[in-house]
């Protein structure tokens, strides 16, 4: 079993409050600070909660915020609408079993493969658990990588078929890619599967490693990407057959 996203709770709140300066919260600017962004005990103050219970939260240890006090951090620490729900997520977060990588559902499968447009099936760490021939063709080499490679992280930050593909758009699309991952990470984190994942993107992806350590989270959804010099649209959709709801 994974231990509870305590500690990812803790980091997600210590990098949001790290970015932030008492200029931008309304706070009197204060002299001889050591460390970038607010202190604790301004997160505090703004959230209107003890400094201890703060504390508590930020080292990851055994406590249970309230919604209201989940609301209040959201505000003190301007999180936006994504970030806001990643903190309530974390906060009701519990152990989960071990990670095991997906097998396509059948009928997702079907579905998958019966289409003429670009399509793919992934897992919750992103594996390439179905690919149609128009996916193949648009993302050229995905169904040619080692099974244990066909991930589209891996794909995309380590491969130099993504670079040559991607272009100019390499880098937005990347570092949103990793903003993704962030979000899914924080809810397995420390699952062997995906920290093992993040080291080896660290290793491989100078990139990679900088956008990690800001610790931004995205959500997916449609929007437009370009490819080989077109432009096209996409959108996500989670199937029914999934089992599990984060």
């Amino acid at each position: 079993m994974t231990e509870p996203a305590g500690r990812a709770l803790g980091e997600f709140l210590r990098s949001r409050r790290e970015r932030l300066t008492p200029e931008l919260v309304g706070l009197p600017p204060r002299p001889r600070r050591r460390t970038a962004g607010l202190r604790r005990e301004e997160v505090a103050e703004l959230a209107d909660i003890g400094i201890d219970w703060y504390v508590r939260l930020e080292q990851g240890r055994a406590v249970t915020p309230s919604p209201a006090t989940i609301d209040a951090l959201a505000g003190a620490l301007y999180l936006d609408e994504t970030e806001h729900a990643h903190l309530r997520t974390l906060a009701r977060q519990t152990a989960r079993p071990a990670f095991t990588r997906e097998r396509a559902p059948e009928g997702s499968a079907r579905l998958v493969h019966s289409l003429d447009r670009p399509a793919y099936l992934t897992g919750r760490r992103w594996d390439v658990l179905a690919v149609n021939a128009a996916a193949a063709e648009l993302f050229t080499g995905i169904d040619r990588l080692p099974p244990g490679d066909r991930n589209v992280l891996v794909y995309l930050l380590l491969t130099p078929m993504a670079r040559h593909l991607l272009g100019d758009g390499w880098a937005g699309q990347a570092r949103h890619a990793t903003a993704q991952f962030r979000a899914a990470f924080d809810l397995w984190a420390p699952d062997a599967a995906f920290t093992s994942l993040a080291a080896r993107l660290r290793r491989g992806s100078p990139e990679f490693g900088r956008w990690w350590e800001r610790h931004d989270v995205a959500r997916g959804g449609a929007g437009g990407k370009v490819r080989g010099g077109r432009a096209y649209g996409y959108a996500t959709f989670r199937a029914n057959e999934d089992p599990v709801s984060a």
